[in-house]
Order: C-alpha cells, then sequence, then structure tokens
C-alpha cells in the first residue's frame, strides 16, 4: 500500500460529525415511516393491489399481507435504535434489511431517494457511527473521541457521487434547451402566492430553473467541502431543497438531504448541537456519566475496506450501463434506474392488452383496472419491464382460468416531455414468447426524435 494511502487510512478525526449524522439520519427515517403509516400507504401499496411488479430476480420479495405491517414495525424501532445509538450493529444492519425490503416489494415505488437510503444504511453498517454519544457508551463505558477520518469522508464521498451524478445526468438537450419536463410542470403551479401566476408561468424562468438545479447539482459537493464557501452552499442546499419541497409531492427526501449535508461541517459544530442534546437531557441520570476518551481502531479494517472500495466502485460505474443498450434512454428506460436520474422525463402513456388464441384466433380485450390500481397502471403503462411483466401475469391468470393457446398483444402509445404521442410497443409482438433479462428489448419502437446528452 503506497505511504500516502497508509497515512490517510491512519489519520484519526473527532468523532462529532458522525454521531450527529447518525441522530439525524435515525430520527429522519424514524419519521419517515411514521409518515409512511400515518398515510395510510402500506396498505394502499402493498396490501390492497392484487399483483406487485417485480425487480428482475428478486420476484421472491412480496408484500406479506397484514404482516407487512411487522416490516415497518421492525424498520422503524431499528431507525431509532440507530438514532439512540443502542446496539448500533444490530440495529442499522436490521435497519438496511427492512428498509431495502421494503423497496423491493413493488417496482411501481421506486424512488431514487429510496434506493439512496438503502445505499446510505448499508454503508453505515461498517461505520462506527456509535462511537461518541450513544447509548452503547454508556452500556460499554467506553465513549471513543476519535475515529477514522476516512469514515466521515466516506459519507461525504455518497453524497458527492449522487449529487455529481444527478448533475451530469441534466446535461441533455431537453433538460436544459426545451427546460422539459419543468415547463409542462412549473406552470400547474399557479395557486403559489406572489410566483404562481407570473414566474411559473414564463419560459425563460422554467430554463432558468433547469440551468440553475444542473449548475447546482454539479457545484455543491465542492462548494460543501470548501470551508470558504460551507456556509453559503449550505444556505443554498436549504433553499434548494425546501423549494423542491413546496413545488414536488417528494416527501421526506429534502429534509434527508438538508441534514446529509451538515456532515461537510467542522467538528466544533456538531459538537454545538450535540451541547444541545446534552441540555435537553440534562436532568437524566445516565447523561452525567462521566466516560473516559479513547480512539477507535477498527478491528478489521483490511476486511472493511476492500468491500466499500467494490461498493463506490459499483456506485461510479452503474450510472453508466446505459450505454450498453442502444436507442433512447429516456425512451426505452434501460439503464435508467439506479442512476441519479432525477425527475428528468415525464411520460404519459396508454396501453390496452389484447388476449388471443393462437389457434382459433378468438379474441378479447383486458381492462387494466381489473388488475392494478391507478398507480400501478400509470407506471406499467410507459415502461417496457412493467409492461412485459404485466402481460405475464395476465397469461398466468387467464390460463389458470381454461384458456388455451394463448398470445397477449399491447397497443401502447406514450408522450415523452411534451412531444406527440407515438406507439411504444411493436404491436406485432407476442409478449409472451418475449423473456425478462438484462438483454436489449427489440421489441420497444424508437422514438422518433433525438435527446443530446450525457
Amino acid at each position: 500500500m503506497p505511504k500516502t494511502i497508509s497515512t490517510y487510512l491512519n489519520t484519526k478525526t473527532n468523532a462529532a460529525p458522525l454521531a450527529v449524522f447518525r441522530i439525524g439520519f435515525g430520527l429522519m427515517m424514524l419519521l419517515s415511516i411514521v409518515r409512511f403509516w400515518s398515510y395510510g400507504w402500506i396498505e394502499t401499496l402493498y396490501i390492497n393491489p392484487k399483483f406487485h411488479f417485480s425487480y428482475y430476480g428478486l420476484d421472491w420479495v412480496k408484500p406479506l399481507g397484514n404482516y407487512t405491517y411487522i416490516i415497518f414495525v421492525v424498520c422503524g424501532l431499528s431507525a431509532l435504535c440507530v438514532a439512540l445509538g443502542l446496539k448500533y450493529r444490530i440495529a442499522i444492519i436490521t435497519f438496511f434489511l427492512s428498509f431495502t425490503y421494503i423497496e423491493l416489494m413493488d417496482k411501481t415505488t421506486y424512488l431514487n431517494h429510496y434506493y439512496f437510503i438503502s445505499l446510505l444504511s448499508f454503508l453505515m453498517c461498517f461505520l462506527p457511527a456509535n462511537a461518541y454519544y450513544s447509548l452503547d457508551n454508556l452500556i460499554k463505558k467506553k465513549q471513543y473521541n476519535q475515529i477514522p477520518k476516512w469514515t466521515i469522508d466516506s459519507i461525504k464521498l455518497l453524497l458527492g457521487i449522487v449529487y455529481v451524478y444527478a448533475g451530469l445526468a441534466k446535461i441533455n438537450s431537453d433538460w436544459l434547451f426545451k427546460a422539459q419536463p419543468l415547463k409542462i410542470w412549473l406552470p400547474s403551479k399557479y395557486d403559489l402566492p406572489f410566483i404562481g401566476e407570473t414566474l411559473m408561468q414564463q419560459h425563460w424562468f422554467h430554463v432558468a430553473m433547469s440551468w440553475s438545479g444542473m449548475l447546482y447539482d454539479l457545484c455543491i459537493p465542492f462548494l460543501l467541502l470548501y470551508r470558504k464557501t460551507r456556509w453559503v452552499a449550505f444556505a443554498l442546499v436549504v433553499f434548494f431543497h425546501v423549494f423542491t419541497r413546496v413545488l414536488f409531492p417528494i416527501g421526506m427526501f429534502p429534509y434527508i438531504m438538508i441534514v446529509s449535508a451538515l456532515i461537510f461541517f467542522d467538528a466544533n459544530i456538531h459538537e454545538r448541537i450535540i451541547s444541545v442534546f446534552r441540555t435537553l437531557f440534562k436532568n437524566i441520570k445516565a447523561s452525567k456519566t462521566k466516560l473516559k476518551p479513547q480512539t477507535y481502531h477498527y478491528k478489521r479494517q483490511n476486511l472493511i475496506l476492500p468491500v466499500l472500495t467494490v461498493f463506490f466502485t459499483i456506485q461510479l460505474l452503474l450510472p453508466f450501463r446505459y450505454v450498453l443498450y442502444p436507442g433512447e434512454l429516456f425512451w426505452k428506460e434501460e439503464g435508467y434506474r439506479f442512476s441519479w436520474r432525477v425527475m428528468l422525463i415525464e411520460k404519459t402513456g396508454y396501453a390496452e392488452f389484447k388476449v388471443v388464441n393462437g389457434k382459433t384466433k378468438t379474441s378479447f380485450l383486458v381492462n387494466n383496472s381489473d388488475f392494478l390500481t391507478p398507480l400501478q397502471q400509470k407506471e406499467m403503462s410507459t415502461q417496457p419491464d412493467f409492461i412485459l411483466e404485466y402481460a405475464h401475469y395476465l397469461g398466468q391468470h387467464f390460463e389458470s382460468q381454461g384458456h388455451e393457446n394463448l398470445e397477449i398483444y399491447v397497443d401502447s402509445y406514450v408522450a415523452l416531455n411534451g412531444r406527440r404521442s407515438q406507439r411504444f410497443i411493436d404491436p406485432d409482438v407476442d409478449l409472451l414468447k418475449q423473456k425478462e433479462s438484462f438483454k436489449p428489448k427489440n421489441w420497444i419502437l424508437p422514438l422518433k426524435d433525438e435527446i443530446k446528452g450525457l
């Protein structure tokens, strides 16, 4: 190992930033679970639907009926334990597994920030986030004021990847020159005070928002790293995410990113935050316990570092897998997910399925609402892997009812980012003969336009 790398890996730093991050992350996740439950989304999204869309190779991950609530209870309690630093290693592993299981139960609910939480919680399984200001300190009667510097830097790196890749994805002709899809979304915010009926209706403002969003994503991690611009950058983080939350219904994600940005600040800021917690809990006997400060040393750092090296290599390479597929990415969406392409497309679609007896050539049309919820119909109508999986589900359903020699075709049209609707799937292809795989789907018809960009 080169001396410079060895020196860096052995460099220690104050543990307070990681402790504050742990507390903030755990509390945000607990609030997210409570919010999800209170809105009735567990029942709406996971229990009521007759059918659930699966990720390729993970079709065994399904909701568990009413027992699905138990998964959310486990996830919420583990998030609370993470915040408290109570049995931290068990808690963060439990949170990662339960949250990721929830995320994978139905592909319909995919969001970039759910993916981000799974990645972040996986990373935290390897970090000593309970080394400082945790209940584990009180139980073990030990407190580690110093931890390896790379443990904090690894979180900064993951945040940087998310921002920079989101910015690179915005360097395309639809986003920068046509202001799409903001040109579709922003005028609908006419009810916002002061700007709803003025700025939100102006083309120049749509373009300005598109360019500023791209520049923000590309620059913000570097501005946060540089001490002289850090406070200005953090103010931009707060403004950007609060404004985004006002404009779009994206849940807890803006607040999670605001709290996460605190990791870039020096340890003295985090010590002040922890001192606030100490003041709030000063009357609790345990808070008065004096713990001897120590320096944290990894017992298995030689095993952990290769794992995290592979982890970050995957994060750097995975978003570029789309180059392996021909055709327009925004249209076909092959290699689109898990690549930090945030809010870049607006699609509306229509998909009518025809079930045919291959021998008699008799046929009938499917009423999608008999099988899918409105949200599932919306997602299915514009995404080819959804269309294929649904067609196979229909095949199994009607075969179980006694239908024979089944063939299933789809009459599908999609409109992308304000373009006119055009045929999406080859109507002469029997979808039951197509199998899901990582190979290009040649039954998706090409987009009659070109979107230039990364």
